[in-house]
């Protein structure tokens, strides 16, 4: 599995070696928000736009960003109700840090970050927000870059195949 970082989360994280593959639809993106002066970390699946938000990380979590992703991808997967092997093997220790390397995620990445943006405005405070309920919208908002399709039925598919 491949942890693709903006570059942003590749200056806190600082990686001794990135890898080189090309973009697959199996990999994952990560980048760093600053929400409320706190940083968040936002993770997409490059083939289905399936995003996860988190909140309030600090610095030595992110610096264990393989460990959390994985972690992060698990708990979204049980509150959906979803297969653990869904996106395959998550295991940190096989996790592969690189750049960014495909824009249509990049932008959805970004269309999320703004919801996530306006979560917290509306809650009043990043405190306030339920993360819980903001990732379950998070997994049904509706991608142009995806045929329309809400990332976790592009997931829910994928367990039909």
């Amino acid at each position: 599995m491949i942890l693709r970082c903006t570059k942003k989360l590749l200056d806190v994280i600082r990686p001794a070696q990135l890898a080189t593959q090309g973009p697959d639809d199996e990999d994952w993106y990560a980048n760093l928000l600053v929400l409320d002066r706190r940083k968040c970390l936002l993770l997409t699946h490059a083939g289905t736009l399936f995003t996860i938000f988190e909140p309030d990380v600090r610095a030595s979590d992110l610096r264990a960003t393989k460990k959390l992703a994985c972690e992060l991808i698990e708990r979204e997967l049980l509150a959906e109700s979803l297969p653990a092997g869904i996106f395959g093997d998550l295991r940190a220790d096989e996790l592969l840090i690189a750049k960014t390397a495909d824009r249509s995620v990049l932008g959805c990445m970004n269309d999320m970050a703004l919801l996530c943006d306006v979560a917290v405005a509306d809650a009043g405070s990043l405190a306030l927000v339920d993360v819980a309920s903001l990732n379950h919208r998070l997994h049904r908002n509706i991608n142009s870059a995806r045929n329309y399709d809400r990332p976790i039925d592009l997931v829910i598919g994928r367990t039909a195949q």
